[in-house]
């Protein structure tokens, strides 16, 4: 009888939504059943259904997700469209074989999100003035980078509705598709059957298209064809999974890409992370410390307040509720062009980018004082930038 599962999977996603997860954890173990939620970056246990329970669950997460439930011992993927209290959430499953069992997480994607602008990104005015003069350039390279989980689709997703009106052919080519918009072209990348970022970048570009989105540039091969199509009159909007902004320049030079090329394309780089946000109904105001104080880059004797993270039921006693990203935003100009075209090290161009622009932590630091997040948050974001 399958009405206490199904039950127990209505019951777990409509949990998860309630409370933003972003991700499920199922955990099969010898005597146990895990279900752990990822909400705002952190992992939480949540559930621990009888062990019983566990093949039956996994069973019926695969057949809603079209997956052979027949076959354990090879990893599957598939997704699962669901209407929960009048949303649209998209489940991205994905089983693998483990010990005592398959193991399942599922990715949610509201697809309200898909309707971000570049004013919903939590970026300041300037940054977002400079971004959207980027997004409107007719062509050229520009890209975001960030570890995984940084946010990065989220903010290409609000560049592509920046420029989605019906004048633009919007093509994009990604893995896996992580929203639907209306009025794109979005393609999805088949390895199995050989349909790799490289060859459906080739495709679109005979597609008469004015915009192209890459969803990762992964291998040089994708690197070189984003390139070219940037210099023969295309935008094309990229990822790379780099620490710093600077980073995403010398990778794509590591990755043999020509400096001559790279430096009269590339027309900007935002580099960004996320971190948790203070809840603002229980966050403690406390005169920051002299150590505090020191990381803030303050040296004079006046008083500063911090906030920090407390605990209250708005915010399940995490003290955090919701996420806001950091940024560094690079404007390539002729004379970062210049520094690019002649091979510069990673050293040099970091030192020329901090005279003009603000580091990633500097970004973070302002939204310390503004009171939204904490200073060991930022800290923590921006330990390697």
């Amino acid at each position: 009888d399958d009405a206490p599962i199904i039950k127990l999977i209505n019951a777990m996603l409509a949990e998860a939504i309630k409370e933003g997860a972003s991700d499920i954890h199922i955990e099969t173990f010898e005597k146990s059943l895990v279900i752990r939620f990822r909400v705002d970056g952190t992992l939480h246990e949540m559930l621990r259904p009888g062990r019983k329970l566990a093949s039956l669950l996994v069973s019926r997460i695969k057949v809603m997700a079209r997956l052979d439930i027949a076959e354990k011992r090879v990893p599957q993927d598939g997704r699962i469209a669901l209407l929960l209290g009048g949303r649209a959430i998209d489940v991205r499953v994905s089983t693998m074989p483990s010990a005592w069992g398959e193991r399942v997480v599922l990715r949610l994607l509201d697809k309200n999100q898909a309707r971000l602008t570049l004013e919903r990104l939590g970026l300041s005015q300037q940054l977002t003035a400079q971004l959207r003069q980027l997004l409107h350039k007719p062509h050229g390279i520009f890209l975001v980078t960030g570890p995984t989980g940084s946010g990065k689709s989220t903010t290409l997703y609000a560049g592509l509705q920046e420029l989605n009106n019906h004048s633009r052919n919007i093509l994009t080519v990604e893995d896996p598709i992580e929203y639907m918009i209306e009025g794109i072209g979005q393609t999805q990348v088949n390895t199995r059957v050989g349909m790799t970022f490289a060859r459906g970048l080739r495709a679109i570009l005979r597609q008469d298209p004015d915009v192209v989105m890459v969803g990762e540039i992964r291998d040089t091969e994708t690197a070189e064809i984003a390139v070219q199509a940037s210099l023969t009159g295309h935008l094309v909007l990229s990822t790379l999974h780099t620490n710093t902004a600077v980073g995403a320049i010398t990778r794509l030079q590591d990755m043999g890409v020509e400096p001559f090329l790279l430096s009269s394309s590339l027309t900007g780089v935002m580099a960004q992370r996320l971190v948790r946000t203070l809840c603002p109904d229980c966050r403690q105001a406390l005169p920051a410390t002299d150590e505090e104080k020191r990381l803030l880059g303050i040296t004079d004797a006046r008083t500063v307040t911090l906030y920090h993270p407390q605990g209250c039921p708005a915010c399940n006693h995490k003290g955090f509720r919701g996420r806001t990203a950091i940024h560094e935003l690079i404007v390539v100009d002729a004379t970062l062009r210049d520094l690019i075209h002649r091979q510069a090290g990673e050293l040099e161009l970091e030192r020329y980018v901090r005279q003009h622009s603000a580091g990633i932590r500097s970004n973070g630091i302002e939204k310390v004082l503004a009171g939204e997040t904490s200073l060991d948050e930022v800290l923590r974001v921006t330990m390697e930038a």
